[in-house]
């Protein structure tokens, strides 16, 4: 934790404009809009669930359960505390084989499959992008007379993304052959914890911070994943992986600079915003390493989503009923029927974007669809200014160049680094640092 925070504060000490007039008042009204006093609201709702579900986890396994248990709730608890505890490495060759099919396919259908994959990335995670931005930085119900009100509660938005997401993984489930579950329950809750307070921070941050610079510093999450495997896990990197890095940096260093000299609120990168993105990055390397680890279990892709989201929908609906916040939202949407459309549409994207995530990694692997999503990138920031009207000079839009070319340039030296390793030793080997 103490380089987690150490992380924030690096990540805080960017060029930031402290925008004293410039955020709006209702961010600010009272403490209980303020987002830190928010965030320990959430997570002391979190922990009444959490620990006393660890007590409960420990009883069992203090008291020898798996053997002395009987009854009706034995196959639960079993399933929820133990699992099967039986691992497997054979991720990989699923994956390979799924992969070999697809070679052996015919050009065209490779094509077209290609074509669906991104079209789909694409018009699910560009539309969630948009919305998002709708949802959190504008007013519903204004009318000549009237300014409107805003929506403030991130968590339900989180909410409704998680239930969407679990229905359709339970379907998806249900419907199709998987693999048999070996991993004990409760393990996801971990993962499901890390992704409600990455996704939580996501949506706050918007209301300090633009969704360019939002989608920038997602971009850029790959210095301080170096920093953290550096300094904790004694990684060596490739120079070239170096040199990427140094130009994010830069490109990033230049787009926020020159925000600097635009007053427009949607330019205007505050300390809150920055810390809050700081947030979103840590916990999201949390939530993919804790995946990573639990995938030496046997389990499809969709599993995992099944099951990190009934978790997140469990935390979240426990915490919004314990605040009273949850009647509050749906009282929101009863207003403004709007937000409620945007609402659902939201979770949908989420949904089905992670189920396009899933399948296009199956089918082209990670370097394809790492260049997709890069595309996606390129695209919100464009699309963010076309609709609603974010000021960008020409230094910045050099810095978002900058950036996204060395994204590429990482795409490309790590697929010849696979290409490189997978043919016969050579003489010489790449030197690391």
């Amino acid at each position: 934790m103490g380089r987690s925070f150490c992380l924030a504060l690096a990540l805080a000490a960017l060029p930031t404009v402290a925008a004293n007039e410039e955020v709006p008042v209702t961010h600010q009204d009272s403490w209980g809009d303020f987002w830190l006093f928010r965030f320990l609201v959430n997570a002391a709702g979190y922990a009444s669930i959490v620990v006393p579900g660890f007590l409960l986890i420990q009883y069992f396994k203090k008291k020898n359960y798996l053997e002395t248990g009987r009854g009706v709730c034995f196959p639960v608890i079993k399933s929820c505390v133990f699992g099967n505890e039986a691992k497997s490495g054979n991720q990989d060759d699923a994956l390979l084989a799924a992969r070999n099919e697809t070679v052996e396919s015919s050009t065209a259908r490779q094509i077209f499959k290609l074509l669906f994959c991104a079209a789909g990335l694409q018009i699910s995670y560009l539309t969630w992008g948009v919305l998002q931005e709708r949802v959190m930085t504008r007013t519903y119900g204004a009318t000549e007379s009237d300014p409107g009100e805003k929506f403030k509660d991130s968590q339900f938005l989180v909410f409704m993304n998680r239930i969407l997401a679990c229905t359709v993984a339970g379907l998806y489930c249900a419907l199709t052959k998987q693999p048999r579950h070996g991993a004990p329950m409760y393990k996801y809750s971990f993962a499901s914890l890390s992704n409600i307070l990455s996704s939580w921070c996501q949506y706050e941050a918007l209301k300090y911070i633009s969704f360019p610079t939002q989608v920038l510093a997602k971009a850029s999450k790959v210095i301080p994943v170096m920093l953290m495997g550096k300094l904790v896990s004694r990684k060596s990197y490739e120079y070239w992986e170096y040199l990427t890095a140094a130009l994010i940096s830069v490109g990033v260093s230049m787009f926020l600079l020159s925000s600097t000299h635009d007053k427009h609120l949607s330019t205007v990168t505050t300390f809150s915003g920055v810390v809050l993105l700081a947030g979103y990055i840590v916990f999201d390397s949390f939530t993919s390493n804790w995946q990573d680890a639990l995938f030496t279990y046997k389990m499809s892709s969709v599993q995992m989503m099944f099951g990190v989201n009934v978790f997140s929908c469990l935390f979240t609906v426990g915490s919004l009923l314990e605040q009273g916040a949850l009647l509050e939202s749906v009282r929101f949407m009863a207003r403004h029927s709007e937000f409620a459309a945007h609402a659902v549409l939201l979770s949908v994207c989420s949904a089905f974007g992670q189920l396009f995530i899933f399948y296009t990694i199956n089918q082209f692997g990670a370097a394809v669809f790492t260049i997709i999503m890069t595309l996606r990138q390129a695209f919100a920031i464009l699309l963010s200014c076309l609709i609603y009207g974010h000021a960008v000079t020409v230094v910045g839009g050099l810095g978002v160049g900058v950036v996204f070319t060395a994204l590429f340039l990482r795409v490309y030296a790590r697929s010849r680094m696979k290409k490189r390793a997978k043919k016969p030793p050579a003489e010489t080997t790449v030197q690391k640092v």
